[in-house]
């Protein structure tokens, strides 16, 4: 089981809504207590929806800092208005599963990139399904389905870079604006809320954003606030890395 634990670190460190949390470990609690008893097929399906949950929460990223867009992609959906107006990741379970990834296109997934991400609904569907077989039976069977959830989420998040950089370099702007009061007085909560938990960040996220280059903001009229705050960010975290 301990080669399941890494999709957790690309899971968000922090929530908005205590029950979103509550699910989280919910879906996690139920894998492993099916999982540690053999029941490997019931064990995948909360995994599953650990995969769709960090998806959900990819999107929710790419909708806050490329808005433009993601409306256009959004037309193309049925519910296009509720998928406009969400305010939550959750929100996007209204999207056929099969249809949720075409939103990764704005970040440069291609259709041939796209199909293994939906390939994995089509795998849970064989285990949800009451069709009286038993497809996942053993542990090596399970562990392989799980080895390749995990080389899904890793691709994703592989194209996620940008997004995160653009995430922090809002929170950077708007966290440094000489004469606005900060929402909080201490830079490492200003950080934990209004980047982290704002942005619903993961460990890999918070991760990916310690490699930004901070100079490349170097022309910004309160370039030495914005890089006080970002080595703030780095000590805060950089424990979390540490060998």
């Amino acid at each position: 089981m301990e080669e399941a634990q890494p999709i957790l670190e690309y899971l968000p460190n922090s929530f908005k809504e205590p029950g979103e949390k509550e699910y989280i470990e919910f879906l996690w609690d139920a894998f492993a207590a099916n999982y540690e008893i053999g029941k490997y097929q019931m064990a995948l399906l909360p995994y599953h929806m650990l995969y769709m949950s960090y998806v959900y929460f990819s999107i929710w990223q790419i909708k806050l800092m490329r808005p433009k867009d993601f409306s256009h992609a959004a037309i193309f959906q049925k519910n296009e208005k509720q998928v406009m107006a969400a305010t939550s990741p959750f929100t996007f379970y209204r999207v056929a599963e099969g249809e949720v990834f075409k939103f990764l296109r704005i970040i440069g997934c291609d259709e041939e990139q796209t199909a293994p991400f939906s390939g994995l609904v089509a795998e849970r569907n064989k285990l949800a399904h009451a069709n009286g077989m038993i497809v996942c039976a053993n542990q090596a069977s399970a562990d392989a389905k799980i080895a390749e959830i995990l080389k899904q989420v890793r691709a994703i998040q592989s194209h996620m870079t940008p997004v995160l950089y653009q995430c922090l370099q809002v929170f950077l702007l708007d966290s440094s604006t000489p004469g606005e009061e900060r929402e909080y007085e201490d830079p490492a909560d200003q950080i934990r809320e209004l980047l982290v938990r704002k942005n619903y960040f993961s460990l890999k996220d918070i991760e990916g954003c310690m490699t930004f280059d901070v100079q490349t903001m170097s022309d910004e009229p309160q370039f030495a606030e914005i890089k006080v705050l970002f080595e703030e960010f780095i000590m805060l975290y950089a424990p979390e890395f540490a060998a």
